[in-house]
């Protein structure tokens, strides 16, 4: 297998294994989260074999799915899950939040510098524009959870926030490229 593919199965196969659990098993969350917290782990440590290190998006999603997930099996309440995608939002937007007041720097310019070099009003741009869409995806996910079914749920957490994320990550190109650094 190529690098790439080994990579995007390490990416998207614990939340794979989470939805086909999930579907299989007459919709239940108890029984789907010990697989998919088995599968984030293995993706993690699939992800440092090939990279020699876990970037921080993939290694905080991991911790979180951990303890949120061990928390609904352990207190058996559903609510710690629900509020997973919230909280993993809500701690980005915050993370990105306190880089650009507190230390003066878009902290994307950090994570990303070696991917792209823009000027700084660019990483300006960029990180407040991922500061919001952090915070509008919390409040979207605390709307559906608390007014729909769970397995609603479900599938606006598979089939509507990756979606959601990839349009949002794409409608920032035009910014990117404006602000690109030409060498």
């Amino acid at each position: 297998m190529h690098r790439p593919i080994i990579k995007l199965v390490a990416d998207f196969g614990p939340l794979l294994v989470f939805f086909i659990i999930y579907f299989n098993n007459e919709n239940d969350l108890k029984v789907a989260i010990p697989p998919f917290i088995i599968a984030t782990i293995v993706s993690l440590l699939v992800i440092y074999f090939l990279e020699k290190r876990i970037p921080m998006v993939p290694l905080t999603g991991g911790i979180i799915i951990t303890l949120f997930g061990g928390l609904t099996l352990y207190f058996d309440n559903k609510v710690f899950f629900y509020m997973k995608p919230t909280i993993i939002n809500i701690l980005f937007a915050g993370i990105l939040f306190f880089g650009k007041y507190f230390s003066k720097k878009p902290l994307l310019k950090i994570f990303f510098q070696a991917a792209m070099d823009l000027e700084n009003e660019g990483w300006k741009k960029l990180n407040d524009r991922w500061i919001l869409f952090f915070i509008f995806v919390a409040v979207l996910n605390e709307i559906v959870w608390r007014t729909q079914s769970e397995i609603f749920w479900v599938n606006f957490k598979v089939w509507g926030l990756l979606p959601i994320s990839f349009i949002f990550a794409a409608s920032q190109i035009t910014l990117i490229n404006k602000y690109k650094i030409k060498k």
